[in-house]
């Protein structure tokens, strides 16, 4: 079982910066797929970036040259780094660790929010 664990969200106004982390237990983070996605009030949750094991990486386009992901296995986290917010960035920001569809693990959410 993997327990994940978010911090940083906040309240930013735009062109603003923040760093979010995601702390994992268990053993298999080193192996997983790890990342973070976004939900929007009425929207669908949507991938922002993810990083695989061997360390490559894949952006949202919308995120793109603002956004870096970076994880550290050593100790069993997943940050990621946003600059320049914008309103459209305004959402709960989830963590994600995966190795496959029966071990797919979810964190409980941190809030992000740009407003000026």
């Amino acid at each position: 079982q993997v327990q994940l664990v978010e911090s940083g969200g906040g309240l930013v106004q735009p062109g603003e910066s923040l760093r979010l982390s995601c702390a994992a237990s268990g053993s298999i983070f080193s192996a997983a797929r790890v990342g973070w996605y976004r939900q929007a009030p009425g929207k669908q949750r949507e991938l922002v970036a993810t990083v695989t094991s061997g360390g490559s990486t894949n952006y949202a386009d919308s995120v793109k040259g603002r956004f870096t992901i970076s994880r550290d296995n050593a100790k069993k986290t997943v940050d990621l780094q946003m600059n320049n917010l914008n309103p459209e960035d305004t959402a709960v920001y989830y963590c994600n660790v995966w190795v496959s569809i029966l071990k797919n693990y979810w964190g409980q959410g941190t809030q992000v929010t740009v407003s000026s």
